[in-house]
């Protein structure tokens, strides 16, 4: 029998890791290199954490084995990627903007 959620795990987990981190690593270098406003990084103090928690559910949503729990987890991860990305890029549009 094969497995209905490991197609979820193998994308949730590749969403995490390019949606959630790469941005994150990206406004990051841009607030350190000093490209963007200053106030900017206050948004890293809030998405970070999100970003964080995001890996830390997609790693017990790919270990797991209940396929429903699973699906929770990962779809609570991708929820807080989402979240982060909207903080973080969202954020610094709008103050790049004003």
């Amino acid at each position: 029998m094969t497995d209905p959620t490991r197609s979820l795990r193998w994308y949730g987990g590749l969403a995490v890791l390019v949606f959630g981190v790469v941005p994150t690593v990206l406004v990051a270098l841009l607030v350190a290199r000093g490209r963007t406003p200053g106030s900017v990084g206050f948004l890293l103090i809030g998405g970070i954490p999100l970003v964080l928690a995001a890996i830390v559910y997609a790693a017990r949503g790919i270990t797991g084995s209940n396929p429903e729990v699973i699906s929770r987890r990962m779809h609570l991860s991708m929820a807080l990627v989402a979240g982060a990305d909207v903080l973080m890029l969202g954020g610094n549009a709008l103050l790049r903007m004003s």
